[in-house]
């Protein structure tokens, strides 16, 4: 199983939460302590829960299921995309679609008709005005950006791994609806509940993002078969927390 130490998750500022006044009090049983008028979270609950996620993906990806990787605040798409591809599995990283899951169909027609606009001598372009031309381009480009990083997915996800489900929000609502596990960083302003998977996490830190993310993709290609290099289960260690800045 893939490998992340409490000196690593520490270094990257995983345990920085919200000011205790954005805090959301189902987020309890994730606060180490409070200082400076911040949420410490409890990097052992950390590993604890990233080592339950990743066993679930674990048995998933070598059962060749499919991920669907959601990212779309600033600081999370480059990571997202990155190691969703390396992984060779689906991401969201621009605006999520409203009924990207739960209007499943309806999006497989519009990426039909994204292939059918970017097929090479499609007949649609035939006997078109310049004017008209130009539209179709124009759509092709919007439907392009629309659906990048999922224009391949013939099926519903096995799961989506998220980073921030508190953004996130309708992704987390369209999977719940449809019984699809969801993967993802909470931080302490987040209701971890309706995550089955929840890991708990500074989810504004692009080194903590990279660090999870990497994981995970490390985890579905050594589960696949794609990885056969092993390496040992995340380790938990208590140490004292230094003193942090109010995001």
């Amino acid at each position: 199983m893939p490998n992340i130490k409490f000196e690593d998750l520490l270094g990257s500022g995983a345990h920085f939460g919200h000011v205790t006044r954005k805090w959301n009090p189902n987020y309890k049983p994730y606060i180490l302590m409070e200082k400076n008028g911040v949420h410490i979270i409890n990097l052992d609950e950390t590993i604890r829960n990233l080592n339950k996620a990743l066993d679930f993906i674990s048995t998933k990806a070598k059962n060749k299921g499919e991920f669907l990787f959601v990212g779309t605040k600033k600081q999370a798409r480059d990571i997202v995309q990155q190691e969703a591809d390396r992984c060779s599995m689906f991401y969201v990283v621009e605006r999520w679609l409203g009924g990207t899951l739960t209007n499943f169909s309806t999006i497989k027609k519009s990426i039909k008709r994204l292939n059918l606009l970017e097929k090479e001598g499609s007949r649609i372009y035939e006997n078109q005005t310049k004017k008209e031309i130009q539209m179709l381009n124009r759509e092709r480009i919007k439907l392009s950006d629309q659906h990048r990083g999922i224009k391949d997915m013939r099926r519903l996800p096995d799961a989506i791994i998220i980073v921030d489900a508190n953004l996130e929000v309708t992704a987390v609502k369209e999977a719940s609806v449809l019984g699809i596990p969801i993967i993802a960083i909470v931080d302490s302003n987040t209701d971890p509940n309706p995550i089955q998977y929840p890991i708990p996490a500074n989810d504004d830190s692009i080194r903590t993002i990279q660090l999870i993310m990497k994981v995970i993709a490390d985890q579905i290609l050594e589960s696949s078969g794609k990885k056969s290099e092993e390496t040992p289960v995340v380790e938990a260690k208590t140490e004292e927390t230094p003193v942090v800045e109010a995001k």
